[in-house]
């Protein structure tokens, strides 16, 4: 039997800002295997995203083996966060690199 997904201290924090954002929020936290926190809508784009503790050390940070290979095996995007920055930099690039954003 699977044990209950560990759940990062910044989650919550980081799902809020995002839907502040305008974006929706799905969490896979639970799904297991690897399987990345959270897919995340947001102009009509769709973002897979593994939460990291910013406030850990980088080993703390550290991907576990499932979510390594899980990433590895992965033919499409995946990305890690660890603070709000992150999820501007992450949903906001095209804005920025156009010149669109205010």
């Amino acid at each position: 039997m699977r044990r209950a997904a560990r759940v990062d201290a910044n989650q919550r924090e980081i799902v809020e800002h995002l839907r502040k954002m305008g974006a929706t929020v799905q969490l896979l936290h639970t799904v297991g295997h690897g399987c990345p926190d959270a897919v995340v809508g947001y102009g009509g784009v769709n973002y897979l995203i593994e939460i990291k503790d910013g406030n850990k050390s980088p080993h703390q940070r550290k991907l576990t083996p499932d979510e390594q290979a899980w990433h590895d095996d992965w033919c499409g995007q995946v990305a890690v966060v660890t603070c709000t920055w992150d999820c501007d930099l992450l949903l906001k690039f095209d804005e920025w690199v156009d010149g669109e954003s205010e």
